[in-house]
């Protein structure tokens, strides 16, 4: 009598590559579906240049570039000095709209669904990042269209412009990973949607609405070893054209984005791989 043994399973081969360009384009397409969050994305950032330069600029730009007089030449100075600052938040603000895609993505069940298919599990929140940097890339060009329409010409080459897309790059991932495990963690959408507000706080307690210089002593600390501020004096000496930009600071920048990024990969991985408890 002939035994037959059995079959072995067909093994289930994953592309990882295509299955994260699939939850990508999922993601874009949600946001031209849904586009709230993408022009609240594009307008906080315009409303604050407006009203940072045209309201508080005349005053301000006397205190971040000595010798400068209020009015319209503080008003300029003040232009050049809060524009890489918003081009942090607005960066910023894609990765708080991650936490809440996210979130939503879990709390509806799709994530869970998404687990039960034969794709690869890194590729679903792979998906939420980049679609969130692509969000937060394309948002900056209004923004800078707006700061060269008021009078801004910063002195960066061509060099400086492509490490400043890198830095704002990483700087994006970062976040972002550290933003979705925010909104996996969450209990709601709505939590989710307030957990990242202190990585909006940050840059205000920071180098990047007035120099460090004018705080009181235990703020100014704080401001001096925070993550953002490295960053944004990275962003403002490239701007500047190299001006004043030491490559310590620099490397703290860079250093903080692998810091934070990682942490959030981590921790976003360890979250999507439980069950979801509600």
């Amino acid at each position: 009598m002939t035994t037959i043994a059995p079959t072995a399973p067909a093994t289930v081969r994953l592309r990882p590559v295509s299955d994260v360009l699939t939850m990508l384009r999922r993601s874009l397409l949600r946001a031209v579906r849904y586009p709230g969050l993408t022009v609240f994305l594009v307008a906080v950032p315009l409303v604050m240049l407006l009203l940072f330069v045209y309201v508080f600029g005349g005053a301000f730009g006397a205190g971040v570039a000595p010798g400068v007089a209020s009015g319209a030449e503080g008003r300029a100075a003040y232009l050049a000095y809060i524009t890489p600052t918003l081009l942090i938040l607005t960066v910023v603000g894609g990765a708080t709209s991650v936490a809440i895609s996210a979130a939503m993505d879990a709390s509806s069940g799709i994530m869970a669904r998404f687990k039960t298919m034969t794709i690869s599990p890194g590729s679903v929140l792979s998906g939420h990042v980049l679609g969130f940097v692509v969000q937060a890339m394309v948002a900056l060009v209004p923004l800078l269209a707006v700061a060269f329409a008021m009078g801004y010409r910063p002195a960066a080459d061509a060099l400086d412009w492509l490490l400043l897309l890198g830095l704002l790059g990483l700087l994006g991932l970062s976040l972002n990973w550290l933003c979705v495990a925010m909104g996996l963690n969450a209990r709601s959408v709505e939590t989710a949607s307030n957990t990242p507000m202190i990585l909006l706080l940050l840059p205000f307690l920071g180098s990047g609405f007035v120099p460090v210089e004018t705080m009181p002593t235990a703020v100014r600390v704080f401001a001096e070893h925070q993550p953002f501020t490295p960053v944004i004096e990275t962003a403002r000496g490239l701007l500047a054209g190299g001006a004043g930009l030491e490559g310590a600071v620099a490397a703290q920048a860079v250093g903080w984005c692998v810091v934070l990024g990682a942490a959030g990969w981590a921790w976003s991985r360890s979250l999507y791989r439980r069950e979801r408890r509600v």
